[in-house]
């Protein structure tokens, strides 16, 4: 059957509700469009960090666009010197007089070979806050400060005395209504992270702990990951017993860093008491008290059980990649792939859900991500506005669908280790996540054998989804896992079909067993997608495995990806696709073998762009001309008055990702709607 590109319906171009679609209008080449003005400015390396800047202090702090300036221009020693963002007392005049805070912007800088950038401390910054501390000094009403390359942020509040003016390091600014997120223990006062705020700031806290203190890059990912997984404890617990928080200026004094490890330390002990199962007992945080306090200064002002599960997700996967990649055929799948996946396959919150090759726990986060938007759909709540038992009531759910439903396996222990917590911090619940090997169970030694036989027998899960290792550089050579299977024996061509000998094969790919070890897991008319390479769907060396495919399951889907899915998140050359099956019943393929087969309909479709180049540059759609393509979004931002959020409605324009994914995955939905799938 040719394969087709689906079509888009050009009238949902977009998640956001829009109160009104403008008509589509175009971003010079080189500019992109200011935060806080709407304007379009230079693109260049220091502008991307302002934009970014700009953005989190609108999302995370609730301080209003309409009070801020980029480039504000204030006089000092008769000289205008230029502010790269200015911020304003609310409501009041862009004048000195009413200057609250100050932001001054250099471009990120280059990270070493290495891979890892030492961070300063204010004192080894100093000569960089020339002009920070010039304008806080000479105005008088500007108490705040910071300094940020966009990789480093200096945080700084002024004090007055009768004989000086001093600039005193601080954890992080108060919010828009001068409340701070970091000190004292109300889990009010923590604030929902912004994506790309909470990528960087995992990104700081791996590269501190990998750049400062001289850390292998393994070791700095588990003591990371220590003090992530006591943030998500520490926030199920009552606030007058919570532990992970700083005070402003502890940071900065070693009494304080001190203090912020005697809180710590005994936080970890219950972490380890509470997740036995994960934690061996005799793990230590090992970090010296400066690096302690600057990673949980970096984590405290968060709320992680608000903050959206795909941007956790994000940041988490960023982290995790650069440090646990196999080299047994284990290549990381590309988010979009992986959401692409979810979407079609559409578990329910009452299916069980596996991935057999869980690796860092991608489609498992994701399989949560997706069911807690269904569950917000559900309350008609969007993330974020959820009143208090409305966000506990949604939390409850997707942590018993965790504890309930959702398993993984893989065959290293480190990658289930670090899966787990990826799905903890998503749920607040550990899954049903084992080590062991998916080609050999259910036989096998490895330690989550015997539980997997218990809770995820063959034939027991609804949806499985799952990228396999493959590659005939990495072949399964076992006996006794070989005659396990039916396609690890040689098959004869008979008449229009195959027939399978007895004869085993010396050596068979991982990835043509993972397929019939995942169809053998699904109970009749469970649902699969797996991520294989173009070989086993046209080889005709391989036209048996087709074979067996066709009679064993009903083929939803067929998604050819380009090679720039892998190659920029994976850094892995080679063409694949997505194959989504069903699994018949044996009374179907009883019938079928009889010749009572019926014809069905298969979705099928060619993606050529995921929204970035060979080299990993976001791509945008074009006009003919080649100008980028905009449209006019209607976006709600929330600002911080008086301890409260007030919601502000603003009209922006946005570029649109050339990714074809997101379009595939609503051309398969409009497809099911007029197409039921084959099978009861």
């Amino acid at each position: 059957m040719p394969k087709q590109r689906p079509t888009q319906d050009n009238s949902d171009m977009s998640d956001l509700d829009l109160e009104a679609q403008a008509p589509e209008s175009a971003l010079e080449e080189g500019k992109v469009f200011d935060y806080i003005t709407g304007k379009q400015v230079k693109e260049t390396d220091k502008e991307r960090v302002r934009q970014r800047i700009a953005r989190a202090i609108i999302h995370e702090y609730g301080i209003a666009a309409e009070d801020m300036e980029p480039d504000f221009k204030v006089k000092l020693h008769g000289k205008n010197r230029k502010i790269d963002i200015a911020i304003f007392k609310p409501g009041q005049p862009h004048t000195e007089d009413n200057l609250y805070r100050a932001v001054v912007v250099e471009k990120e800088p280059k990270i070493g070979t290495k891979g890892a950038y030492r961070m300063r401390d204010p004192e080894e910054a100093r000569k960089e806050f020339e002009l920070l501390e010039t304008v806080m000094a000479e105005v008088d009403s500007c108490d705040y400060g910071l300094w940020t390359n966009g990789l480093e942020f200096f945080f700084f509040k002024k004090e007055v005395t009768r004989f000086d003016t001093k600039f005193k390091p601080i954890g992080d600014w108060p919010l828009g209504d001068d409340t701070f997120s970091v000190e004292g223990r109300s889990m009010g006062r923590l604030r929902r992270a912004e994506p790309e705020m909470l990528r960087i700031a995992f990104r700081r806290c791996h590269n501190y702990i990998h750049g400062n203190e001289g850390m292998p890059k393994d070791a700095a990912f588990w003591q990371f990951l220590y003090l992530i997984f006591c943030k998500m404890y520490d926030e199920q617990q009552p606030n007058e017993a919570r532990q992970f928080w700083v005070g402003a200026f502890e940071p900065f004094d070693p009494a304080g860093r001190e203090q912020i490890r005697k809180r710590i330390k005994p936080l970890f002990e219950a972490v380890k008491k509470k997740y036995h199962g994960l934690f061996k007992g005799n793990e230590e945080i090992t970090l010296s008290d400066r690096a302690l306090a600057f990673i949980v200064s970096e984590l405290a002002r968060y709320d992680f059980g608000r903050t959206d599960v795909d941007a956790k997700g994000t940041a988490y996967q960023e982290i995790v990649g650069t440090n646990l990649r196999g080299d047994r055929g284990q290549y990381f799948t590309p988010r979009g792939a992986i959401r692409l996946v979810v979407q079609m396959l559409a578990p329910k919150e009452h299916e069980r859900v596996l991935d057999s090759s869980c690796g860092t726990g991608g489609f498992l986060v994701e399989t949560l991500n997706y069911l807690n938007k269904q569950f917000q759909e559900e309350k008609r709540v969007k993330a974020g506005e959820e009143n208090t038992d409305e966000f506990l009531s949604i939390r409850e759910r997707l942590a018993s669908y965790t504890a309930n439903k959702l398993f993984g396996a893989d065959f290293d222990p480190f990658l289930v280790r670090a899966a787990q917590m990826n799905v903890m911090m998503a749920s607040n619940s550990l899954g049903h996540l084992y080590h062991m090997n998916s080609l050999e169970f259910p036989r096998g030694d490895l330690p989550g054998v015997q539980p997997a036989r218990d809770h995820m027998p063959l034939g027991s899960i609804d949806v499985l989804m799952t990228n396999p290792p493959f590659g005939s550089d990495i072949p399964v050579t076992e006996k006794t896992i070989l005659e396990q299977y039916e396609l690890a024996r040689r098959w004869e061509r008979q008449g229009d079909g195959f027939v399978m000998g007895n004869a085993i094969k010396p050596a068979v790919s991982p990835e043509v067993l993972f397929i019939e070890r995942c169809v053998k897991w699904l109970k009749p008319g469970g649902r699969m997608g797996i991520v294989l390479p173009d070989g086993i769907l046209g080889n005709p060396g391989d036209e048996f495995i087709r074979y067996w495919i066709l009679r064993h399951c009903w083929v939803l889907a067929s998604i050819d990806l380009p090679v720039e899915s892998f190659i920029v998140e994976a850094n892995v050359n080679i063409l694949t696709s997505l194959l989504f099956l069903k699994r018949k019943p044996e009374e179907v393929i009883q019938a079928e073998d009889l010749g009572q087969k019926q014809d069905y309909p298969v979705f099928m479709a060619v993606a050529e762009k995921v929204g970035f180049d060979r080299r990993g540059n976001t791509l945008y759609k074009r006009h003919p001309d080649g100008e980028e393509i905009l449209i006019d979004v209607t976006v709600e931002e929330k600002v911080r008055r008086g301890g409260k959020l007030e919601t502000r409605i603003l009209h922006r324009k946005e570029r649109i990702l050339d990714d074809d994914l997101p379009e595939i995955a609503k051309a398969y939905a409009e497809f099911r709607a007029n197409n039921l799938e084959p099978g009861p």
